[in-house]
């Protein structure tokens, strides 16, 4: 059973997701926090196995939250890190930033289908990092033109080597591990493989900031603003 606390500060988006993550057999949420002491709390006394984590709430907000999380190695009853995934709105900004280099390790938006709020979390479980679509892009768009967070080097993207290069510029797309693997006729865990090699050339800890590193250094290119309506 996977263990959840959900945490934000409006009680019918907390009732809303506890409602439909309940629904499914392998998952249970323990735990509704309204604001990011009150998750601590939780979180040291639960050890649950992911948190739902708002990003904007009295008193300490998820970013810090996450980073407590983190700096404090707290992990679930059977050892494993916790895995966070950051709830957002439409606007990816400077806090998604944030909790993205605190150790988020996925990111939803608040109106996300059930089926990806599921999918995330099983995920995340699963070692895997989630970047649902509408975030991917977004988080492209305001990441394409920030220079900050340590944009890998030229040398440092020279040193990937053409397979993981294939394998980033899928992810920077939005392919899932899986997806990438179908693409490329290889193994999900010579993914996984990739991907580690990529984030430890890049200097990077998160898939996210890979993604993001792909788009900082040009290797793949944002895609073109949507026409006005």
């Amino acid at each position: 059973m996977i263990r959840v606390v959900v945490v934000d500060d409006q009680p019918l988006v907390r009732a809303g997701i506890t409602m439909l993550v309940n629904a499914e057999d392998d998952i249970d949420v323990v735990a509704e926090a309204a604001d990011g002491q009150e998750a601590l709390a939780q979180i040291r006394a639960l050890r649950p196995d992911v948190v739902l984590m708002d990003v904007r709430m009295p008193g300490i907000d998820g970013v810090a939250a996450t980073q407590t999380v983190s700096n404090e190695g707290l992990t679930t009853e059977n050892g494993e890190p916790i895995r966070i995934i950051i709830l957002t709105t439409y606007h990816v900004d400077e806090a998604v930033h944030s909790a993205l280099h605190a150790g988020a390790k996925g990111f939803l938006l608040k109106d996300a289908a059930p089926t990806e709020i599921v999918a995330a979390i099983r995920a995340v479980v699963a070692g895997d990092a989630w970047l649902g679509p509408a975030v991917t892009r977004r988080l492209i768009d305001e990441f394409a033109t920030r220079p900050e967070y340590n944009t890998p080097t030229p040398a440092e993207m020279a040193q990937l080597t053409p397979r993981e290069r294939e394998v980033l510029t899928l992810m920077a797309r939005g392919l899932s591990n899986a997806d990438v693997a179908v693409q490329l006729f290889i193994s999900e865990a010579t993914v996984k493989t990739h991907l580690a090699r990529v984030m430890a050339k890049l200097n990077v800890r998160e898939k996210s900031q890979a993604v993001a590193a792909a788009y900082q250094t040009g290797l793949v290119q944002p895609p073109p603003p949507r026409p006005p309506r």
